[in-house]
């Protein structure tokens, strides 16, 4: 198997290493070659890209199931889009090391992900004072803005959003700095990612993967989470030595690298190899990512893109041994995937392999609801109660 990621010379026993299957080699001709895994033994700086439906959260997916069963590596996964928690559930049957249509794999044969879907919180105080301005939509300069830092940043650790407000209310600020403040104080606790006992790095380095369902998060409240976890997670890892290296897996990235997570996000691709924290970030808007998320890339996993910005985003650092123009070569068919792996300066048409555990992000089908009516096991549903049905479901969850 070759290991992207990893230089062999020098290791005693390089097939006993932290290892995760990626998929296999794709010939010219499309016939499927050697396994290709991922090198999870040191840290990495990695991108996916590729647009909608050709499998940029699946390859995300596989990625947080190899790092999961490999010792000595804790993945934690930020799931804006609410397809990860599948990790969490049985395995299906996939084979790791099938692609195209073989027979499925006895489900009762393959190692289980072991996964923890949790609903994100964090304390006020993860966050950084000159961080708080940006976070409400407040201009650093301006009274509001001024009185924010300010009350943040003489916060006790433990204080409430609740108790900044109050603080606020109770400063010596203009009239209109205080309401500012308090209101949208009260606007950002209604988000309800914030809470004295928020996420620990300690505990997202659990022998189990982490998954951050933050599907019902605005980018404001994501980009809260994504700070918090970022920071502390690499410094928890400069002061300390985990028996687990952190491994953040970031779907839709281009949301996080826009607002007040991108420069925790940066400080992980440009320092993070040291105290062994590792970043990937996928994103269908390349072009939407800063220099540094494609400079500091050491493997980039290229899906299918069309759009002429994010091809050429992607070209302006295509490294000097990539023969030919990267737009030419990228992938056409879902599921498969050029890969730029720079550790040791090589490039790979490579098809991605099945996942073993439930992958959520499918786009539901109008054909599949119409069977799944028409189907009633009691022959008592009708069309319309059906979606009645679906109805009262969703409402319950808003």
């Amino acid at each position: 198997m070759h290991v992207l990621g990893r230089h062999t010379s020098g290791e005693p026993h390089p097939s006993t290493l932290p290892t995760g299957r990626l998929g296999r080699y794709r010939a010219t001709d499309g016939s499927a070659g050697a396994t290709v895994g991922v090198d999870l033994d040191r840290p990495h700086a990695g991108l996916v890209v590729g647009k909608r439906g050709y499998g940029k959260s699946y390859t995300l997916g596989v990625l947080a199931e190899a790092a999961a069963r490999a010792e000595g590596v804790a993945p934690i996964v930020v799931d804006p889009m609410g397809v990860f928690a599948g990790l969490a559930d049985d395995p299906t049957g996939g084979d790791p090391d099938s692609i195209g249509d073989p027979p499925p794999t006895d489900p009762a044969s393959v190692d289980p992900v072991s996964a923890e879907v949790l609903t994100p919180a964090v304390a006020p105080s993860a966050l950084p004072a000159r961080a708080w301005p940006a976070l409400l939509g407040l201009a650093r300069d301006s009274p509001a803005g001024s009185l924010c830092q300010h009350v943040a940043g003489r916060a006790p650790p433990d204080a409430t959003l609740a108790e900044l407000a109050a603080r606020a209310a109770a400063s010596e600020a203009t009239r209109s700095a205080r309401r500012t403040v308090r209101n949208e104080l009260r606007r950002a606790d209604d988000w309800g990612v914030f809470g004295p006992d928020g996420l620990r790095a300690p505990d997202l380095l659990s022998a189990s993967a982490t998954v951050l369902d933050c599907s019902r998060l605005s980018d404001p409240a994501l980009n809260a989470v994504v700070r918090a976890v970022a920071v502390g997670l690499y410094r928890h890892c400069v002061r300390e030595s985990p028996a687990r290296l952190p491994w953040l897996l970031l779907d839709e990235a281009h949301a996080c690298f826009d607002g007040i997570a991108g420069p925790a996000l940066e400080t992980i691709l440009t320092r993070g190899r040291a105290p062994g924290v590792s970043l990937v970030a996928a994103t269908q808007r390349p072009s939407a990512l800063p220099g540094v998320a494609h400079s500091q890339a050491d493997l980039l996993v290229a899906h299918r893109l069309t759009a002429t910005p994010d091809i050429d985003a992607l070209e302006a650092v295509s490294p000097t041994y990539l023969r030919g123009s990267l737009g030419e070569r990228l992938p056409t068919e879902p599921g498969t995937a050029l890969v730029v792996d720079d550790t040791t300066e090589s490039v790979h048409g490579v098809r991605i392999r099945e996942r073993t555990t439930p992958h959520l992000g499918d786009s539901p089908r109008a054909s599949h609801r119409r069977a799944t009516v028409e189907s009633d096991d009691d022959g008592q549903q009708t069309p319309d109660a059906g979606r009645h049905q679906r109805r009262r479901r969703v409402e319950t969850t808003e």
